[in-house]
């Protein structure tokens, strides 16, 4: 199960030119010192973005909070099941995580 979603992770970053997939263990995205894109054990995805559009995409993709480890993750939206077969879709809502990263102060 894991393997399958970090195939997909992967492949989801591949369509992204500006970052890359980094991580052993834990496998994550970053960009101006901040993570936003996670791959947690249970093999589930979270994308990180503001406050105002989290709580859009939860109820867009009828979905949650992401968490990790235990931890629920501040600013993350879990990405369902049911999302991950479409990966241009997915490469664009990466992306607009990324840019909203990029828009914070670099840590």
């Amino acid at each position: 199960m894991w393997e399958k979603q970090l195939e997909i992770f992967d492949a989801i970053v591949a369509k992204c030119p500006d970052f890359a997939l980094k991580g052993k263990s834990m496998i994550y995205t970053s960009a101006n010192g901040h993570m936003f894109g996670l791959l947690n054990k249970a093999g589930e995805i979270g994308f990180r973005y503001s406050k105002e559009v989290q709580e859009k995409y939860i109820q867009e993709f009828n979905s949650d909070y992401y968490k990790s480890y235990g931890a629920t993750m501040k600013g993350y939206v879990l990405i369902p099941e049911n999302m991950l077969t479409d990966l241009d879709r997915l490469a664009d809502l990466l992306n607009e995580s990324y840019a909203y990263v990029m828009s914070l102060e670099p840590k």
